[in-house]
C-alpha cells in the first residue's frame, strides 16, 4: 500500500453553488427594485453584502482539517478493481459536513483521469471520515495519482472549504492473471499433476518408449502385431510424452490489437489468455518465451524454464506498449525465425483489417510453417457481427450492413488461406479465447508435433 499523510491547518474558502444561485437571485431582484423604486436601490447591495458575510461565517463554522490520508496499492492488474482508501480528520463535523474527494489520476487508472468519492463518518470516531473507491484500470503500465482535492461545507451550505495537494502516488498495472488463479485451472493442474500426466508420461506421446501388454481400452492401432505373434500375446506400443518443447507467444502490438473490445484492448485480452497457457506449459516442463512487435520488434524475452520464473514472463508482458503503428509482420517474423534454433510452437496473437497487411502475414506464416508449428489466434469481431445482423431502418443501415458483410468475408478468406498454408487457427469470442487456447495447446502437445 502507498500511504500519504498530510497535515493541513488552512484551507481555501469558496462559495457553494447554493450561494451562487442566491447571489444571482439577489442581483435580479436588485434590478427589479431599482427599476420600480429607484430610491430603494441600496437594498440590493445591502442584501449582497449580507450574503457575503453569511458565506464567510459559514466557511468559518465549517472548520479546518487536521489530516488527510490516501492509500492506494502499488500494484494492480488490468481489468481488476483497485482498492483506493481515503481518510480525513476534520476539526468540526456534523451531518452538514458532507466531505468529498477528487483525485487526478492517469487515464489508464480511471476513465477521464478523475476519481470522485464521497466520504462517510467512521464508526466510533468523532471527526473521522473515510471512503473506498474501486476503479478498474483499462490499460497496462505505470499510472500516477497526481493530485487530490478535499472539500467539505459549512452548516448553512453556503461555503465550501477546499484544499489541493500534490500526491505523487505510483500504481503499476500488470497483465491480468485472474484466470491463472481461478479454481478451474487450479483443479485442472492438480488433476494433471497427480493423474493425467502421470498416466500419460508413457502411452500417449509421440516418442517410442517400450512394449507393454495390451489392456482393454487401449487404442487398437497401437498393437504391435509382429511382436504379439512372437510372444503369443497382444503387445502394444507405449510412447513418451514430449517435454522441454519451446513455446513462443508472439503479440501484434499494432493499431488493430490496441482497439478496445468489451472495455479492454484486444492485446490485454490476448495477454491474459497467453499467460494462463504459459503457466500450464511451464507446469508441463515446456519452455516459454514472449515476443512483441509492431512496426519493429519491441520485446523478446529469454525462454523461461520453470514455474518459479513465471514473473519474468509477466514483466515482459507488462512491457508490451500500445502503439498506433501498423504491424510489420515481415520484419517481425523474420527476426523471430532467426532467433529460434530449434523447432518451436509459435502462437501468434494478431488482428488485421488491411488486405495488403493480411497478404504479408499469410506469406510469413507460411514460411514459418516449413520449420515450426504455428498457431494463429484471433478474436471474433463482435462489432462487425452486430452491424451485419442489425435491423434495416434506412439507406445508412443498408450501407453499414453491406460493408460489415464484406469485411466478414475478407476475414474468413484470410483465415481459410492460413489454414490451407498449414497454420492452425483459433477464431473465437474474447470470453472463450483462454479456454480455446489452452485446449489447443494440450491437443498439439498430445500429438507430439512440436519438437
Amino acid at each position: 500500500m502507498w500511504p500519504t499523510l498530510l497535515r493541513w491547518r488552512r484551507a481555501a474558502l469558496v462559495p457553494s453553488p447554493r450561494a451562487i444561485r442566491l447571489l444571482v437571485v439577489l442581483a435580479v431582484a436588485s434590478l427589479v427594485v431599482a427599476a420600480f423604486a429607484p430610491g430603494a436601490w441600496t437594498v440590493g447591495p445591502a442584501a449582497g453584502g449580507a450574503l457575503v458575510l453569511l458565506v464567510l461565517a459559514d466557511g468559518l463554522l465549517a472548520g479546518g482539517m487536521v489530516a488527510f490520508r490516501v492509500a492506494a496499492p502499488g500494484d494492480g492488474e488490468v481489468g481488476e478493481a483497485l482498492a483506493i482508501t481515503v481518510e480525513a480528520h476534520l476539526a468540526r463535523h456534523g451531518a452538514w459536513t458532507r466531505p468529498r474527494v477528487a483525485l487526478a489520476t492517469d487515464p489508464r487508472l480511471c476513465p477521464g483521469g478523475r476519481l470522485d468519492l464521497a466520504l462517510t463518518p467512521a464508526a466510533a470516531r468523532d471527526g473521522q471520515w473515510h471512503g473506498v473507491a474501486d476503479p478498474a484500470p483499462t490499460r497496462r503500465g505505470t499510472g500516477h495519482i497526481a493530485q487530490g482535492w478535499l472539500r467539505w461545507q459549512g452548516p448553512l451550505g453556503l461555503a465550501h472549504r477546499q484544499r489541493r495537494t500534490a500526491l505523487g502516488a505510483v500504481v503499476r498495472v500488470w497483465p491480468n492473471l485472474a484466470p491463472a488463479r481461478g479454481k478451474a485451472l487450479q483443479i485442472f493442474l492438480r488433476d494433471a499433476a497427480f493423474g493425467l500426466i502421470a498416466r500419460r508420461i508413457r502411452g500417449d506421446g509421440s516418442e517410442f518408449e517400450a512394449l507393454a501388454e495390451y489392456q482393454p481400452g487401449m487404442d487398437r492401432r497401437r498393437i504391435e502385431w509382429k511382436a504379439s505373434a512372437r510372444h503369443a500375446r497382444l503387445l502394444a506400443r507405449e510412447h513418451e510424452v514430449e517435454r522441454n518443447n519451446q513455446i513462443v507467444l508472439a503479440f501484434d502490438c499494432g493499431q488493430a490489437m490496441c482497439e478496445p473490445i468489451a472495455g479492454l484492448a484486444r492485446i490485454d485480452r490476448a495477454v491474459t489468455a497467453a499467460l494462463t497457457t504459459a503457466w500450464v506449459a511451464l507446469k508441463a516442463e515446456d519452455r516459454v518465451a514472449l515476443f512483441g512487435f509492431a512496426a519493429k520488434p519491441l520485446v523478446m524475452s529469454p525462454f523461461v524454464t520453470s514455474p518459479h520464473q513465471f514473473r519474468r514472463l509477466q514483466e515482459a508482458a507488462a512491457a508490451l506498449d500500445y502503439t498506433a503503428d501498423d504491424a510489420n509482420f515481415t520484419l517481425a517474423m523474420a527476426t523471430l525465425a532467426t532467433r529460434l534454433q530449434r523447432r518451436s510452437l509459435i502462437v501468434v496473437f494478431a488482428d488485421f483489417s488491411d488486405p495488403t497487411g493480411a497478404e504479408l502475414m499469410i506469406e510469413m506464416c507460411a514460411r514459418l510453417v516449413q520449420r515450426h508449428r504455428v498457431l494463429f489466434v484471433v478474436m471474433r469481431d463482435e462489432d462487425l457481427d452486430r452491424l451485419a445482423s442489425a435491423a434495416i431502418g434506412g439507406p445508412g443501415d443498408v450501407a453499414r450492413a453491406v460493408v460489415a458483410q464484406s469485411l466478414i468475408r475478407q476475414r474468413a478468406l484470410v483465415l481459410t488461406r492460413l489454414r490451407q498454408a498449414g497454420v492452425r487457427v483459433i477464431e473465437t469470442p474474447w470470453e472463450a479465447i483462454g479456454t480455446r487456447l489452452l485446449e489447443t495447446y494440450l491437443a498439439i502437445k498430445r500429438e507430439g508435433s512440436i519438437g
